[in-house]
């Protein structure tokens, strides 16, 4: 790295900013079941934080792009995310839990897209070195999900909230830490147009539509992976451990993604990415059983959200003028929450009425269909 890239700080935030969904992905449908609800009311509570993303990251995406302010609106995202997040000492019930979990979502999802481009706008032309940096994120998400599977066996889940609070304290702190940084402003070509203009661009719309069927398969996973795995007999210091396999298997990959970017074009990595997470949900919904399986299965994390986010990331910045970068990360964003909420939200309703293996068996054909999308209708280009 170069004097002039501050690596340290940028990685310090994505550690910090991915500890936090090391705590929720695997805990927070914990946290809900431990305080009574039934599968359709966790499934609902976690698709709320999801639905936020379809309103905050364009708001704060237009915010950013029109007012040029971004680590402002990182910096005020992360203190009103710990603020609105602390009101939930105040009560448990379903509808005060409803409330909290859509304010405090509504400024954390402000905060990720503007610092892809705080990010990008650092590396400038070492743009391929990005997972690099990101890998650090998926170090926080590790030593979260480790961390608390093990305090959790020791101590009772009212201590999740605390758990939380501390690690978004750590967000502030580390997003103050952050140098700031702006995209070069070159004029749009008049190819490129404005942005509506530039997503209607062959490939574009498809590619969007696939990130959301991509999060929407995702649901049965982050919904309910540690209570599928918890009822199938595994100890909660174990699942947090196969939670983080998962992502070590990403980390390794996206050391090697610069390399396979220069090889391989994103069209080939989003597809195999599709083709893998069909196979991997197959595997959690009918094998989870035999600890052979559940590791293979894990290490395809790498494919599920290593692979697929490294070239998304690449994707939206080749896709879009300068002037466009904040509004084209907060639509992958908001695409994502589109499909991870009703992913969550589905789930949720079958996995009582259908059970564990048809719920992942329908994620697999949505994963599938992205495939099938990927396949048909984005362009090939050159790595």
């Amino acid at each position: 790295m170069t004097s002039a890239l501050p690596y340290w700080r940028l990685s310090g935030f994505y550690f910090c900013y991915f500890s936090l969904l090391g705590a929720t992905a695997p805990f927070l449908a914990l946290y809900f079941d431990h305080l009574g609800f039934s599968a359709a009311r966790i499934g609902e509570l976690v698709a709320i934080p999801m639905l936020m993303r379809c309103v905050a990251p364009n708001l704060w995406g237009w915010l950013g792009d029109y007012s040029g302010r971004r680590l402002a609106i990182v910096r005020f995202g992360a203190c009103c995310t710990l603020l609105c997040f602390a009101g939930i000492f105040i009560s448990q019930s379903y509808a005060w839990l409803a409330l909290i979990m859509a304010a405090h979502a509504f400024f954390w999802h402000a905060v990720l897209p503007q610092f892809e481009v705080i990010t990008l706008a650092h590396l400038r032309e070492q743009a391929a070195r990005y997972s690099q940096i990101r890998l650090w994120g998926s170090i926080g998400f590790i030593a979260a999900v480790v961390g608390l599977g093990k305090l959790f066996e020791w101590v009772s889940l009212d201590a999740f909230p605390w758990a939380l609070v501390l690690i978004m304290g750590g967000i502030v702190a580390s997003s103050f830490w952050v140098p700031n940084a702006q995209p070069l402003m070159r004029p749009n070509s008049p190819e490129q147009g404005g942005f509506l203009q530039q997503l209607r661009r062959p490939g574009i719309l498809a590619f969007y539509l696939s990130v959301g069927l991509m999060q929407l398969s995702n649901g049965p996973y982050y919904t309910f992976l540690t209570l599928h795995l918890e009822a199938l007999g595994y100890a909660r210091g174990v699942i947090g451990q196969l939670w983080a396999l998962g992502v070590l298997a990403e980390i390794v990959l996206f050391l090697f993604m610069a390399k396979l970017l220069t090889r391989y074009s994103l069209r080939t990595v989003l597809l195999a990415s599709f083709l893998i997470t069909a196979l991997r949900w197959l595997l959690l919904g009918n094998l989870a059983d035999q600890l052979a399986v559940l590791l293979v299965a894990q290490l395809m994390h790498a494919a599920t959200f290593g692979s697929f986010h490294a070239a998304a990331i690449h994707f939206v910045q080749r896709s879009f003028a300068d002037r466009q970068q904040g509004q084209g990360q907060a639509l992958y964003a908001t695409l994502a929450g589109v499909g991870g909420a009703i992913g969550a939200l589905l789930s949720g309703y079958s996995w009582s009425s259908l059970g564990p293996a048809w719920t992942f068996a329908i994620a697999s054909l949505v994963a599938l269909a992205a495939a099938v999308i990927t396949a048909t209708r984005l362009q090939e280009e050159r790595p």
